[in-house]
């Protein structure tokens, strides 16, 4: 039998198996998944487990590692916020084998690839992981307040890819402002400068975005003049943002979502309540075109999707802005026409806002009758029904924006 890759050849000619190919980590918190191929040369007898070491150095394969029978392994106690790579060696009765090509980097990390995000009424910004249920953390601050801690006016457009979020509407502290800020969404931290928009904005009405042209809608001005203008900004290049076209109406209190094609924007009017549904083309430039209608009028609602579904939650409908809203209604996002009633939240609130991965569903804080709420409540996109508690923010919030590393508009 031919030597194999490295693997160990006794003096009675019996030898190890090949080395494990295809090595693939998955980051978590304080730890890696790594997945493997087994060798199809097994060498003189049957592989009876593999070994995952871990290198910070990509010399040195101590800092961490892990024995088991099967793809994946995973190593833990390692240290969020460092870089490290992989190898994987393969067992058999006669010796190990030659290591594998290390793997491509990662680093390990207590926010996962499904977090969503809240920001907004404070500088503080929170985090959850979507697909487990309990309280958000901290992450970090905006870089200046926006709208203020009395009032309700720091409605932000906030669109995210898979690594960075943009965030813009509401300057410091009471009055509008050009400024957007960029957020770094795989490590905790205080956002910073990303450029400025081509006019102030005082009250967002939203954002869409896939993983490479972020969409804000500007609301209206400082001056409480409206305006109906879309922007876009291109994720990883910081610079100012650049004309997209226009909505049908003059946006504001309203939200965004959708695909990795198609950007659907909910209620969108000027501080009315409004049924209107327009959806953009995100990389075409233009002027928005007519989607449908909700099942019912209101504004201060949220939005987040999936890859083929959007849902538009919560919301006021009724005259002063009283009327508190648990509906959630549901768009085919390929498909113009009316939305669809999908269940209810657990508790009816406006300025709410939603996010979500591919599969589920998260909608935070907002104004409860008589009070502002913490709650995050959840729902499986592709199954219509209430939601279900989650957990609580940290801080409660009368409104504000989130987005996550994870929608439908990044597959």
């Amino acid at each position: 039998m031919a030597r194999r890759n490295g693997g160990f050849v006794g003096q009675d000619g019996l030898d190890a198996p090949d080395p494990p190919t295809g090595i693939t980590p998955t980051k978590g918190d304080a730890q890696v998944s790594v997945a493997f191929t087994a060798p199809s040369d097994v060498g003189t007898s049957a592989i009876t487990g593999f070994v995952v070491q871990v290198s910070t150095n990509d010399t040195a394969y101590s800092a961490g590692s892990n024995t088991g029978t099967s793809s994946p392994i995973v190593v833990s106690s390692l240290t969020n916020g460092t870089a490290a790579t992989a190898k994987v060696w393969a067992i058999n009765a006669y010796g190990t084998s030659a290591p594998s090509d290390a793997s491509a980097s990662f680093t390990p990390s207590d926010i996962s690839s499904t977090s969503g995000y809240i920001l907004g009424k404070v500088e503080g910004i929170e985090f959850w992981n979507i697909t487990s249920t309990g309280n958000s953390a901290d992450f970090g601050d905006l870089r200046e307040v926006r709208g203020t801690n009395t009032g309700y006016s720091d409605f932000l457009a906030f669109s995210s890819n898979a690594t960075q979020g943009l965030i813009s509407g509401w300057g410091s502290n009471v009055t509008g402002g050009d400024s957007i800020e960029k957020l770094t969404l795989s490590s905790k931290g205080n956002s910073s400068d990303f450029g400025n928009l081509t006019q102030t904005s005082a009250q967002g009405n939203g954002a869409v975005a896939n993983s490479t042209r972020a969409i804000h809608a500007i609301g209206y001005t400082d001056s409480f003049a409206s305006s109906n203008s879309i922007e876009y900004m291109t994720f990883g290049s910081s610079g100012n943002s650049t004309d997209f076209g226009n909505l049908s109406a003059v946006a504001s209190l309203g939200a965004g979502a959708g695909s990795s094609t198609r950007g659907i924007f909910f209620a969108i009017n000027f501080n009315t309540i409004t049924d209107v549904i327009d959806y953009v083309t995100i990389g075409s430039a233009g002027n928005s075109t007519d989607f449908g209608n909700l099942i019912r009028g209101r504004n201060g609602v949220g939005a987040c999707s999936s890859t083929t579904r959007a849902l538009c939650t919560g919301g006021t409908g009724g005259s002063g802005n009283l009327n508190f809203i648990n509906d959630i209604d549901y768009v085919t996002i390929a498909s113009a026409g009316n939305a669809t009633d999908f269940g209810d939240l657990t508790v009816a609130r406006r300025y709410t806002d939603s996010c979500s991965s591919t599969i589920r569903a998260t909608t935070a804080n907002g104004g409860a009758s008589g009070s502002t709420t913490n709650v995050i409540d959840y729902v499986t996109i592709a199954t219509t029904g209430n939601a279900t508690d989650f957990g609580d923010l940290l801080e409660t919030r009368l409104s504000g924006s989130c987005s996550s590393n994870c929608h439908g508009g990044l597959s």
